[in-house]
């Protein structure tokens, strides 16, 4: 195996972590696996019982360092991410090697930008934050929206799960990330309107007609970090939210031979600039299994060569959109269609 093909999976035995590890099985890559606990390691699924293991915590940066030997990716799956990014990913540009994460959380994606992207830069190494569900595949989706272009007047991301079975993760993630969503307004970032702007969007059959809330995520960061926009608004449906909210709301249950549940997610993205409208709509199943081969295809062009280029990116930044998302689509993992959606009625603030 060459060396460049060895990546490291921070947090390989969570839940989205053994999703990442088979991806990279899957694509011919060598997975490392890494995490806080030696126990849970070597108490990983028996289909991994080959696989090299190395235990380090964020609190020590030489024990990260040493673990970061021979390793040219990291693919950090750990959160809370507000406590493991920035530790993990500077460990990784000091020893050379490409960084990308699954974060949903917008502080972590600015404090990666702010303070890593010059040192990146000369050790000539990619750092690529929620390169998954949440961030990366609006960022994909807009980036291909505006078909090379770099500025909109408006952009709008609506996000329908027709259920929402939270991680044990999701809901430790949940309760660390106590900073004030950010939203784009008058073309830079400002906080979310208190309480938030709720209306109606109609997302493909059979989801349909939702209720939404606004509710951003990393993908808010993302696409400021390349793209101009005038105002940026992002809408989750409110029965998901319900059930994220509600303690009894069960973990997600694997219904499939790879382990995904069977929630069906829907994104759309409508850009406007002037009187034109563009937009896009991608659906598929399991926001957690679908993380993976999101990063896993990142992970990939980085070790082949196929990005723009080093320093701190937004996933469209990083690398070329729309070939990603075919990639995503030729695999089975996404469907997509090019097409304006809006909401269901004039009930979201402009």
């Amino acid at each position: 195996m060459n060396m460049n093909e060895r990546v490291l999976v921070y947090g390989a035995t969570g839940h989205t972590g053994r999703f990442v590890v088979d991806e990279l099985l899957r694509r011919g890559l060598e997975p490392v696996l890494a995490g806080r606990d030696a126990e849970r390691l070597a108490a990983g699924p028996e289909r991994f019982a080959g696989l090299e293991r190395r235990v380090a915590t964020v609190a020590d940066p030489a024990d990260l360092r040493r673990t970061l030997f021979g390793i040219s990716a990291v693919v950090n799956c750990a959160g809370p991410f507000l406590d493991t990014a920035l530790p993990l990913a500077g460990a990784a540009v000091e020893a050379g090697a490409h960084y990308l994460d699954v974060t949903a959380e917008q502080p972590v994606v600015q404090a990666l930008y702010r303070d890593l992207d010059t040192p990146a830069r000369a050790a000539n190494v990619a750092v690529v934050p929620a390169m998954a569900f949440y961030g990366g595949l609006a960022d994909l989706l807009v980036t291909t929206v505006l078909e090379g272009g770099s500025y909109a007047d408006e952009v709008e991301v609506a996000i329908g799960l027709d259920r929402w079975w939270p991680t044990a993760g999701t809901r430790v993630t949940g309760a660390r990330n106590t900073a004030t969503r950010m939203v784009i307004r008058d073309g830079v970032l400002a906080p979310l309107e208190s309480p938030a702007p709720s209306g109606a969007w109609t997302f493909d059959e059979p989801l349909g007609e939702q209720a939404v809330v606004q509710l951003p995520f990393s993908e808010v960061i993302t696409i400021d970090r390349h793209l101009e926009v005038k105002a940026l608004r992002s809408h989750l449906n409110t029965g998901s939210l319900d059930e994220l909210r509600d303690a009894d709301t069960p973990a997600p249950e694997a219904v499939d031979p790879q382990g995904r549940s069977a929630q069906r997610f829907f994104v759309d993205v409508v850009a406007r600039n002037g009187d034109d409208l563009r937009g896009a709509s991608v659906s598929g199943r399991d926001i957690y299994a679908v993380s993976a081969p999101i990063v896993v295809e990142g992970v990939a062009r980085l070790l082949d060569g196929r990005h723009h280029g080093s320093g701190a990116c937004a996933p469209g930044q990083a690398f070329d959109a729309t070939d990603v998302l075919k990639a995503l689509q030729q695999g089975g993992v996404i469907e997509m269609r090019t097409e304006v959606r809006r909401p269901a009625a004039d009930c979201i603030p402009g």
